[in-house]
């Protein structure tokens, strides 16, 4: 089968950033087959305007904010599925010591937040991206960015047992 260069060029791309851009995918979902689901779709979308896309060094934030798009969109239509209830778990303690350990209690801690939450964190602190940018994206008003990070924030410093700032 006769493949075409940018056919190449995008098979190339994908081998050499598909395991930062799965990690952004995971961060973004919190779960790992949820992570691979969104990926493919984002480089679905990707590899369809491959043509169309001038500046081969923003491929990363195209990818990305793809992925952002695709994950509001599901998280928007899909029907409640936790439910609130009277008893809250045990909490979890736990005691990092090796910057391995705190990488993966973050993870876990991210992956608990709540999928608003866990998007505003993901978009403002790994996509740095502005409060304003945040709200347009997700469809909610500045304050509420605010308030949503802050809680975030709060939720994410007790799971690490970190100190408030």
């Amino acid at each position: 089968m006769q493949t075409t260069s940018w056919e190449d060029e995008f098979r190339e791309y994908v081998m050499a950033r598909g395991p930062a851009l799965l990690r952004a995918a995971h961060q973004l979902t919190g779960h790992p087959l949820d992570a691979e689901d969104l990926l493919q779709s984002a480089l679905t979308k990707t590899y369809q305007a491959w043509e169309r896309i001038e500046d081969r060094g923003a491929l990363d934030g195209y990818v990305r904010r793809a992925m952002v798009n695709i994950n509001i969109s599901q998280w928007r239509r899909r029907k409640l599925e936790e439910y609130p209830s009277d008893e809250l778990p045990e909490p979890v303690t736990c005691d990092p010591v090796t910057s391995s350990e705190l990488h993966e209690a973050l993870e876990q801690a991210l992956r608990e937040l709540p999928e608003r939450m866990r998007a505003a964190i993901v978009l403002r602190y790994y996509e740095d991206m502005t409060e304003p940018e945040i709200a347009k994206k997700l469809g909610i008003s500045v304050g509420t960015v605010k308030s949503t990070v802050s809680r975030a924030m709060a939720k994410l410093r007790a799971a690490l047992a970190l100190p408030s700032q």
